[in-house]
């Protein structure tokens, strides 16, 4: 192709007035986005134009005014600075990045877009956005800065340099700090697949782009697809994600490389690690969740291949799963900032892993919170604890009149028989997607509201009313970073741990689920003592620090 690149000229003299010009589209971008970045996101744009007579023509007037001439249109890019807002990473960077306002606008001499400027308008809107959405260099600092485990274990493992993998996981900071560990341990990053599980992550489009602008490939497979109960349209995006990771997979078998999966929940259950012989299978995986074991479990065909079992890692379960509640709390509070919490009667649902230490959080806020589980040990857990229980959410909402009700199953925890019982304004929590589904999937017969930022309110059969609190999926995640950065720095190192060891000793593990390789290959390590000295120690300086400064 040919560019013209002007230097702008005075206007002509012309006789007669010019027809007026045809309203076009806009766009509207903020972001992290200089002066000399725009310049290049244009140019960009326009070296991928393929050659022909009428090649666009460039004017910048300046580093915040650009101006494209193509097809009788006329394209306009300009910017200017934002004030300031606040940071758009967990930690403040500082300086902190200047941010701007792009707008992105079409103007057609006479009639309609034609079909060439409007793909050139399309073009520069998706990469001036993806460059806009961008963490910048020093916000990819700081999120590194805030994983220190992480970096203190991102070795160089050779075996990696022969793997490709697949991560679906939450789109969070700690997810961007824990790929860049996996490529300094050595796996290349054209050979990372990132994919979405479709949670309203507050930054998940910044990560996105930044996974898309580093070099990774980054998809959304959603969560409701896993748990059957997406919609037609999201099916049919998932049978396009599904066919393009098999397509990765493949090429990965056939350039000699192994694939890792590392999955928060239900991805091996789509098939990859079974022996149905119409699939592309993987070669190992890592399982982060309880729920995704579970449907591995019950998924068709026979397990081929070895998973490390993160899910009852003792480094989730001691250390990660504090953090998760802490931050479900956390939200939960932030979200309904004009409810009184103290002294307030909550029912909690589910006394697991993450519904005990949910349960002590809230009655450590002065709540008085009662118990529902189906499992007799756990009950007696919880009534031993100082917890009031109940078998069933029946019998507890005829003894009690919940403000909130929190969910953590994993299971459908409020049926259609629970719904005349529920008290008239509550507001249900879920933590774990299927909780409340018979009313965020629509079998309830509700007139659904949404109220932005806030939840979903529901007008029953029964007059009364009730609010799910974000979108039916984990509240913590709802518009919200979720777990901080070093509350998660000794999981994430945990994982970086096991999926080395099992990329490198890959045939010492037969077919099925694996928990005390991972343990081991955690305490060989020494993570718990570098967790301790890095965060709890109250000495100035820990006694492994000073005997690493002595070797």
């Amino acid at each position: 192709m040919s560019l013209s690149e002007v230097a702008p000229s005075h206007p002509l003299e012309t006789h007669g007035a010019p027809p007026p010009p045809a309203v076009g589209p806009y766009e509207v971008l903020d972001g992290p986005l200089d002066g000399a970045e725009l310049l290049d996101a244009i140019r960009t744009v326009l070296g991928r134009q393929e050659a022909s007579g009428d090649a666009p023509v460039l004017v910048s007037r300046g580093p915040d005014d650009h101006v494209v001439s193509v097809a009788g249109t006329r394209l306009e890019i300009r910017s200017r600075p934002l004030p300031d807002g606040p940071p758009g990473t967990l930690d403040p960077v500082l300086p902190a990045p200047p941010r701007r306002r792009v707008l992105v606008s079409a103007t057609a001499t006479a009639g309609p877009l034609p079909e060439r400027a409007g793909a050139l308008y399309a073009a520069l809107v998706a990469e001036i956005g993806l460059r806009a959405r961008c963490y910048t260099a020093a916000e990819i600092r700081s999120i590194r800065n805030g994983l220190p485990l992480v970096e203190r274990y991102a070795t160089p493992e050779p075996a990696l340099t022969g793997w490709a993998l697949v991560f679906r996981d939450h789109y969070v900071e700690n997810s961007v700090g824990f790929l860049l560990a996996m490529e300094r341990a050595g796996l290349p990053r054209e050979w990372i697949y990132a994919l979405s599980k479709g949670d309203r992550i507050q930054h998940r489009d910044r990560v996105h782009a930044w996974f898309v602008r580093h070099g990774y490939r980054s998809d959304t497979l959603d969560n409701s697809v896993i748990n059957g109960t997406a919609d037609g349209t999201a099916l049919a995006h998932a049978r396009r994600v599904n066919e393009r990771v098999s397509a990765f997979v493949g090429r990965a078998h056939a350039e000699g490389r192994r694939v890792l999966v590392i999955d928060d929940g239900g991805l091996l259950a789509q098939g990859y690690g079974s022996d149905d012989p119409f699939l592309e299978h993987v070669d190992a995986a890592v399982e982060l969740t309880v729920s995704g074991l579970k449907r591995i479990a019950g998924a068709p065909g026979e397990l081929t291949i070895p998973v490390f079992n993160m899910a009852r890692s003792q480094v989730k379960t001691e250390l990660g799963y504090n953090e998760i509640a802490d931050s479900c709390v956390r939200r939960l509070r932030a979200i309904i900032p004009g409810e009184k919490f103290i002294g307030r009667h909550v029912l909690l649902l589910g006394y697991g892993t993450l519904g005990s230490r949910t349960a002590h959080a809230l009655r450590a806020l002065g709540c008085r919170v009662g118990v529902v589980d189906t499992d007799v040990l756990t009950l007696i857990t919880a009534a031993e604890d100082g917890f009031e229980t109940y078998r069933s959410t029946a019998e507890a909402l005829t003894h009690r009149r919940p403000f909130l009700i929190m969910g953590g199953t994993g299971e459908l925890a409020v049926t259609p028989a629970d719904l005349p019982l529920l008290p008239d304004g509550v507001f249900l929590a879920g933590f774990a997607t299927k909780d409340f589904s018979l009313l965020a999937d629509g079998h309830a017969d509700a007139r659904e509201t949404v109220i932005p930022h806030v939840g979903l309110h529901y007008a029953l059969p029964s007059g009364k009313s009730v609010t799910v609190l974000g979108d039916g999926r984990s509240l913590n995640l709802f518009e919200y970073e979720g777990i901080a950065n070093r509350g998660y720095d000794a999981y994430r190192a945990g994982t970086l741990l096991a999926a080395k060891r099992l990329c490198r000793d890959l045939d010492a593990f037969p077919p099925g689920v694996h928990l005390d390789p991972v343990n081991r290959a955690i305490d060989e390590a020494g993570l718990f003592t570098a967790y301790y000295d890095r965060y709890l120690c109250g000495t100035a300086q820990p006694p492994s620090e000073v005997a690493g400064h002595a070797r």
